[in-house]
């Protein structure tokens, strides 16, 4: 059906966030050079900052929250979390040339469902085996990575970290050392060339030190600035409502869902 495998490759795309042309393929970063080895961290770094950073970001599995992650006008991610039980739910939407998807997504432990236009109707869900999907695989939630921007990983590949003001910080991100995190996939950062090393972020905490927003400054694309990717945090310890579906409305995942997601 000519609409299922339209709304499955819009899909595909969608889960990349950026850095892909229209047909799929990475698109070329300014600088045409080739991505070199890991650099060690910048002794720049203030250590007050990173540790304030990443206490923010480890303190995400032990609360509630809500998260919106939106890229320019073409991507937005919203999900309700709670990690502390493994459930949430999330609806990712993506607008493309002539076309346009929202899929949403149910997590209750180590199950995934996902509602995805063509593929299911109405009320019914999809239920997904993890097992056949690739490692870097996202389609908004995923069991083991309730947070979709795996945020305390990103932070980990921090090269810089400094205080720009109360409750506010900077640094760059060598995201080579963190491919597949926040739906960048390595496709696209093996895109980014060179730059991909020195990505420039910046932070927030709100009065409780919590993460508050976390914006990536993408590299420039095609000679085209790129779209920032924002995150951000709120409505910590709200009710999550996350129930797994009636089996009368759940089907398994067709093999072209797995194909359309770089499975088997």
């Amino acid at each position: 059906m000519r609409t299922s495998r339209l709304a499955l490759s819009v899909a595909a795309a969608t889960f990349a966030v950026a850095g892909c042309n229209a047909n799929g393929t990475p698109a070329a970063s300014s600088s045409s050079a080739p991505a070199a080895s890991a650099a060690a961290p910048s002794t720049s770094a203030d250590p007050a900052a990173v540790k304030a950073l990443s206490d923010a970001a480890a303190a995400l599995g032990n609360n509630s929250f809500k998260m919106t992650m939106t890229s320019g006008s073409g991507f937005q991610l919203t999900a309700n979390l709670d990690p502390p039980h493994g459930t949430g739910n999330a609806e990712v939407s993506a607008k493309g040339a002539n076309t346009s998807i929202t899929v949403k997504t149910l997590l209750t432990g180590q199950d995934l469902y996902a509602q995805i236009p063509g593929v299911t109707q109405g009320d019914t869900w999809t239920h997904l085996d993890m097992a056949r999907l690739p490692d870097g695989a996202n389609i908004g939630l995923k069991p083991g990575q309730i947070d979709p921007a795996n945020t305390a990983e990103l932070l980990k590949s921090t090269t810089d970290v400094t205080t720009a003001g109360e409750g506010s910080y900077s640094g760059t991100l060598d995201l080579t050392k963190a491919a597949g995190v926040a739906g960048i996939s390595k496709v696209t950062v093996d895109g980014y060339g060179a730059d991909a090393q020195k990505v420039p972020f910046e932070a927030t905490l709100d009065p409780q030190d919590r993460l508050e927003t976390l914006t990536l400054r993408l590299p420039a694309v095609d000679n085209r600035e790129a779209q920032p990717l924002v995150v951000k945090y709120s409505d910590y310890g709200q009710t999550v409502t996350a129930q797994k579906p009636p089996a009368g409305q759940v089907v398994e995942a067709p093999d072209n869902v797995y194909q359309a997601l770089g499975g088997k």
